[in-house]
């Protein structure tokens, strides 16, 4: 279990697959200086209710993995999560599509 640590104020744990493609999303929309609202469904032991924030450049961010090895990328899943970030509702966690073969 990884974490996105915003602002050193907001710590979230994810699982270091989904913090790797959350990772790559994010940082294409900071690349290009785009601030966006970014939400997840808190864990049942932080009360169950859901978060957002407004990501943008000028807060810092760290990606803390748990694990060492390097993740296989489901470019699939990168897709779907750009257009949500791209989206008025802003960058939202979807399942894992799989990934197209062709």
């Amino acid at each position: 279990m990884g974490k996105l640590i915003y602002d050193s104020e907001v710590t979230v744990d994810f699982e270091d697959r989904l913090l790797a493609h959350l990772q790559l999303v994010i940082g294409s929309k900071l690349r290009r200086g785009e601030g966006f609202y970014f939400s997840w469904r808190d864990d049942p032991a932080a009360g169950d209710g859901r978060s957002s924030i407004w990501v943008h450049p000028a807060h810092s961010l760290r990606f803390k993995y748990l694990g060492s090895k390097s993740i296989v990328i489901n470019r699939a899943w990168v897709d779907v999560l750009t257009r949500a970030a791209n989206s008025s509702a802003g960058l939202v966690i979807v399942p894992e599509p799989q990934e197209s073969t062709s």
